[in-house]
């Protein structure tokens, strides 16, 4: 299907309109494996052995962290709920809140102690609490993993210790972030503390380790992670102006190198990729020929506004096209989805946004249906006749 001309000329301008600077192919990491998602529009940035499944380290943290959020959202628990201390979990070692069996750690406090402190500890503390066992609670993540779209995760344990069966992709890490963030806003705002002691134990571990924080990019969480198997490793995110960008990346040689690596990619990201409007929201797009209908055809829309991001070299390389999912065929209800644009953009994995018919198409009547099958006995006799 051919897009009407207003969108044929957006299309172009958007890509017209872009200064000069480096394509997404350009951008080199030293990170081992990389997924970097435009959360905005949806768009993949850069996936350098995203799906491959790789040891996550501490940022597996981010999956306990989803279950607790989801235990509290759900009522199970609340942010004022206590948690018992085990043996097993006060003899966690690596990065810890110090936590002994005498403590009774709130939710909100066990969140700024995974956040914050990366808690081992914490980590346990929260699959005994929610699961009964570390064992079962890793069984469950894994399956809401899973269910959440993140083919390439296995998890055994709460803490990302070292297992050779604990396994995540940089692109899982990003598909649960997504999930974080627009299902737990409020929680999620918790990611962005520097400091925390609980019970003034640790002053020295107080400090969060995600080094974005600490610059004036727009850094809003997540987490960092390290072991000699991974190597250093970070999940970031970042808003500047109506963007956000989300990435991970893993397999750096110090934390150091890390930092730099996330800092160049948040920079590259936002400075070397310019979002454009297609359509405003409610306007279609194209028009859907209806067979039998009381109408012709029906607007195609885009749930709000359509958006894209765009790499400043494309100058005359974006194309559109709009995809039906099938014939159209009275009745069609308003909000029903008929199609999917599909956009191509140079150096990025191509588009599909869905779009879904502006009004309600009732079926036609006697005299529709009558030039319905006139329409089909013309073209079946007259057609050979006239070579058609």
């Amino acid at each position: 299907m051919r897009l009407p001309a207003p969108l044929r000329r957006l299309a172009l301008a958007a890509a017209a309109a872009l200064a000069a600077a480096l394509p997404a192919a350009g951008f080199e990491t030293r990170a081992t494996a990389a997924y970097v998602l435009d959360y905005t529009t949806g768009t993949v940035l850069l996936d350098k052995d995203g799906s491959k499944p790789v040891p996550p380290a501490s940022m597996s943290k981010l999956m306990t962290l989803m279950m607790l959020f989801e235990a509290i959202a759900d009522g199970r628990v609340t942010m004022d709920t206590p948690f018992a201390v085990s043996a097993r979990a006060k003899a966690m070692g690596g990065s810890t809140m110090f936590l002994n069996e005498r403590d009774r750690p709130t939710a909100r406090e066990l969140i700024m102690g995974i956040i914050v402190n990366s808690g081992n500890d914490a980590s346990v503390v929260v699959a005994e609490g929610l699961a009964g066992t570390e064992a079962a609670f890793g069984r469950q993540m894994t399956q809401r993993a899973q269910a959440l779209g993140m083919t390439g995760t296995n998890l055994v344990n709460a803490s990302g210790w070292p297992h050779p069966e604990h396994r995540m992709s940089m692109r899982d890490l990003v598909v649960l972030t997504e999930h974080m963030i627009r299902d737990f806003p409020e929680l999620y705002a918790l990611f962005k503390e520097t400091e925390y002691d609980y019970k003034n134990r640790s002053p020295q571990n107080r400090f969060n380790r995600n080094p974005l924080l600490r610059l004036d990019i727009g850094a809003d969480g997540l987490k960092t992670g390290h072991t000699s198997e991974a190597g250093f490793g970070l999940v970031g995110s970042a808003v500047q102006g109506s963007r956000r960008v989300i990435f991970a990346i893993t397999g750096l040689a110090s934390d150091r190198e890390r930092a730099e690596e996330a800092e160049r990619i948040v920079n590259w990201a936002f400075r070397q990729f310019v979002e454009r409007q297609l359509a405003p929201a409610g306007t279609p797009v194209a028009q859907a020929p209806v067979w039998l209908g009381a109408e012709r055809s029906v607007g195609l829309v885009g749930d709000g506004a359509i958006r894209i991001v765009v790499p400043a070299l494309a100058q005359d390389g974006v194309a559109a096209r709009v995809v039906l999912r099938g014939p159209v065929e009275a009745p069609v209800a308003r909000g029903q989805r008929l199609a999917d644009l599909v956009i191509s953009v140079p150096e990025l994995a191509e588009r599909r946004i869905p779009l879904y018919a502006e009004s309600d198409v009732a079926r036609g009547g006697l005299l529709v249906r009558l030039e319905a099958a006139a329409r089909v006995l013309w073209s079946r006799w007259a057609g050979p006749a006239l070579g058609l």
